[in-house]
C-alpha cells in the first residue's frame, strides 16, 4: 500500500487505495507555479531513487512544499504520476498551438517540421517519452484517458495541417488522424526499445519526409 500524507484517521492517511488521480487543477499562477515545482521534484527523485522509493512526502520534501499543500492536489504518488501525464501532454498541445499552428509566415513544409519535432521532442525536464512512464502508466490510465489524449493530439495535427494555406490542395481534416496515428505509433514504440537520441532523430527525419512526400502529393489528383 503507498501511504498519502497526514495523520492517521485523516483522509488519504490509511486509504487502501489511494486516489489514482489529482483532486484538482490550480487555476492560479502561483498555484500553477507550486504544482509545477513539484513536477520538477517529482521527476528528479522519480529518475535518481526509482519508482519504488518514490513518496510523496519525499517529493514534498525535495520541493520545499507543506506536505499539506502537495495532498490538496496530490493524495498519492498514483496522482502524481497521473497529473504528470496530463501536464506534459497540455504542455505539448501548448507549443503545437504556438510554434505551429498560429505563426502566420510559416511555409507549409516549415509548419510540418516543427510538427515532427515538437511531437517526437525528448524534453529532459518532461521525460514524457521514457521507458519508466509507458509501463507505470498502466496503473493510472484508463481507457478514456486515452481516447482523450488522442483525440487531443489528433485534432492538433489537424489544425496544423489546416493551417497550411500554401499547400497545392488542401488537406482533408480526415488525413489528420490516419498520419498521426502513423507517426505516434512509431513513437511510442520507440520507448520499450530504449532507443538512443542518435536513432530516435534518424527515426524523426525519415517520419518527416514520408509526412513531406504525402503531403506534397495532394497535388496529384
Amino acid at each position: 500500500m503507498n501511504s498519502g500524507f497526514g495523520k492517521p484517521g485523516r483522509p488519504g492517511a490509511s486509504d487502501a487505495e489511494p486516489r489514482p488521480k489529482p483532486r484538482k487543477r490550480p487555476t492560479q499562477a502561483r498555484a500553477r507555479f507550486t504544482v509545477e515545482a513539484i513536477y520538477e521534484g517529482f521527476v528528479r527523485i522519480w529518475r535518481r531513487d526509482g519508482w519504488e522509493r518514490l513518496t510523496t512526502r519525499a517529493v514534498a520534501l525535495e520541493t520545499g512544499v507543506a506536505v499539506g499543500t502537495l495532498y490538496e492536489y496530490f493524495p498519492s504518488k498514483e496522482a502524481l504520476l497521473s497529473g504528470y501525464i496530463r501536464h506534459c501532454i497540455e504542455a505539448m498541445l501548448a507549443r503545437l498551438d504556438a510554434e505551429a499552428v498560429q505563426p502566420s509566415t510559416l511555409s507549409w513544409r516549415e509548419r510540418l517540421h516543427r510538427l515532427v519535432q515538437i511531437s517526437g521532442d525528448q524534453q529532459a525536464s518532461q521525460p514524457l517519452f521514457d521507458a519508466g512512464i509507458g509501463v507505470l502508466e498502466q496503473a493510472v490510465a484508463e481507457p478514456k484517458h486515452h481516447q482523450r489524449a488522442f483525440e487531443e493530439l489528433a485534432g492538433k495535427w489537424r489544425e496544423v495541417l489546416g493551417a497550411c494555406h500554401d499547400l497545392p490542395q488542401p488537406a482533408a481534416a480526415q488525413l489528420a488522424e490516419p498520419l498521426f496515428l502513423l507517426f505516434w505509433g512509431g513513437r511510442r514504440y520507440c520507448v520499450p526499445l530504449r532507443l538512443s537520441a542518435a536513432q530516435i532523430a534518424a527515426w524523426l527525419d525519415e517520419a518527416e519526409r514520408t509526412l513531406e512526400a504525402r503531403l506534397a502529393a495532394l497535388d496529384v489528383n
